[in-house]
């Protein structure tokens, strides 16, 4: 009787140890490359909030310029050498890089 009981305790531990891969798998996922990437994002964004006129940004498509004003959605840049002026949407803004002049 005892020896059945022994059987079926470490029957259920095995189990366990079975699940215990995978959870430990998405535990770690989760801290090399879901959290990072989370921070970054918000990163990003509180930039895109604290965007203003006069700085100087990068677009994803590499356009460097100028801030010229900033709306909701829309923020319009003069680029050189010509100063044209040119409607992007704020997430096609990529960094900021007055900060980094200083």
């Amino acid at each position: 009787m005892l020896a059945m009981w022994l059987q079926g305790v470490a029957g259920g531990l095995g189990n366990l140890s079975g699940l215990a891969l995978p959870v430990l798998f998405f535990v770690v996922l989760y801290f090399l490359m879901i959290a990072p990437n989370q921070r970054k994002q918000k990163k990003w964004q509180e930039m895109l909030g604290q965007l203003k006129s006069g700085d100087k940004v990068t677009t994803n498509g590499g356009i460097v310029g100028t801030v010229v004003s900033v709306k909701d959605e829309v923020v319009i840049l003069r680029v050189q050498p010509d100063g044209l002026k040119l409607e992007f949407v704020k997430n096609a803004i990529a960094t900021v890089t007055t900060a980094e002049e200083k």
